[in-house]
C-alpha cells in the first residue's frame, strides 16, 4: 500500500473514532476514506465494519468513569445488539442494499428529531402507563443492530436516540454505553465478514489504529462539552447526513 494511502487511512481512523465516540457518526468519515484509497464499495463496507471494532475498544477505555456500574445494562443490551448484528451481516451477504436506500435517510432523520426533542419524549416514555408497558428498548436495539450489521451509517445516532429517550442520565453516560453496545453489533458482523467476505486487512488495520486513538480521546471531549449544544450538533449533523443519503439514493 502506498504511504499516502496509509497515512490517509490512519487520519481517517482518528476522525472516525472521534466522531463515532462523540456522535455515533463514525462511518461518515471512515467509509469515504476507504473509498478514497481505491477500495470497491462492498470491500469498503466490510473492511469498515472490521476496522471500527477498534473504536468500541477505544471508547470503552476512554469512558471508564461513565461505564462504572453499567455492566448488567451493557450485557443485556449487548446481547440484543449481537443478535441483530449477526442477522444484519447475513442479510448483507445474501441481498442487495437497494431496499435500504430510501429507508435509511428517514431513520437517521427520525433519530435526529428524537435527540432534539429528547426531554419531551423521555418524559412520555418513562411516565407510568397503567396497563400498558413501556415499549421494550431491547427490540429497538436488536433492530438497530440489524441495521448496523447490514449497512451501519449513523447506527450510533439511532442507538443514542433510543437510549436517550429511555433513561434519565447524563448524555456522556448514555453515549459511553451506546459505544460499547454498538461494538457488540459490529463484532458479530466483523467475525462473519472475516470468515467469508473480501476484507482488506491492511486497510482495516490502519483504519483501526486511527480509530483506537480517536475513540479514546472522544469521551474526554464529551465529558467537557455542555450537553445541550453537543446534542444539537449531533442532531444537525445527522440531518445533514440524512439529506445527503436521500439525495444520493435518488441520483441515477
Amino acid at each position: 500500500m502506498q504511504i499516502d494511502h496509509a497515512l490517509l487511512l490512519v487520519a481517517g481512523g482518528v476522525g472516525s473514532g472521534l466522531t463515532g465516540s462523540m456522535a455515533g457518526l463514525a462511518s461518515l468519515v471512515s467509509y469515504p476514506t476507504l473509498l478514497a484509497v481505491g477500495l470497491p464499495p462492498i470491500t469498503a463496507n466490510v473492511t469498515n465494519t472490521v476496522g471500527l471494532l477498534a473504536s468500541g475498544a477505544g471508547s470503552a477505555a476512554g469512558s471508564r468513569p461513565e461505564l462504572r456500574g453499567q455492566g448488567r445494562r451493557i450485557l443485556r443490551l449487548g446481547a440484543f445488539a449481537l443478535l441483530g448484528g449477526t442477522t444484519g451481516a447475513v442479510l448483507l451477504l445474501n441481498t442487495t442494499s437497494a431496499v435500504f436506500e430510501r429507508i435509511v435517510p428517514v431513520l437517521i432523520a427520525l433519530a435526529a428529531i428524537v435527540l432534539l426533542l429528547r426531554d419531551r419524549l423521555r418524559g412520555w416514555y418513562t411516565r407510568p402507563k397503567g396497563r400498558f408497558a413501556q415499549p421494550p428498548i431491547g427490540i429497538a436495539i436488536f433492530l438497530i443492530g440489524i441495521y448496523g450489521g447490514y449497512f451501519g451509517a449513523a447506527a450510533g445516532v439511532l442507538m443514542l436516540a433510543v437510549m436517550s429517550m429511555s433513561v434519565v442520565e447524563p448524555l456522556a453516560v448514555t453515549n459511553a454505553v451506546k459505544s460499547v453496545v454498538l461494538a457488540a453489533s459490529n463484532m458479530a458482523a466483523a467475525v462473519l465478514y472475516a470468515l467469508i467476505a473480501p476484507v482488506h486487512w491492511t486497510a482495516a488495520a490502519l483504519l483501526g489504529a486511527g480509530c483506537l486513538i480517536g475513540s479514546w480521546i472522544g469521551p474526554s471531549l464529551v465529558r467537557r462539552t455542555p450537553e445541550r449544544p453537543l446534542r444539537i450538533v449531533i442532531a444537525i449533523a445527522a440531518l445533514g447526513l440524512a439529506a445527503y443519503l436521500w439525495h444520493d439514493a435518488g441520483t441515477p
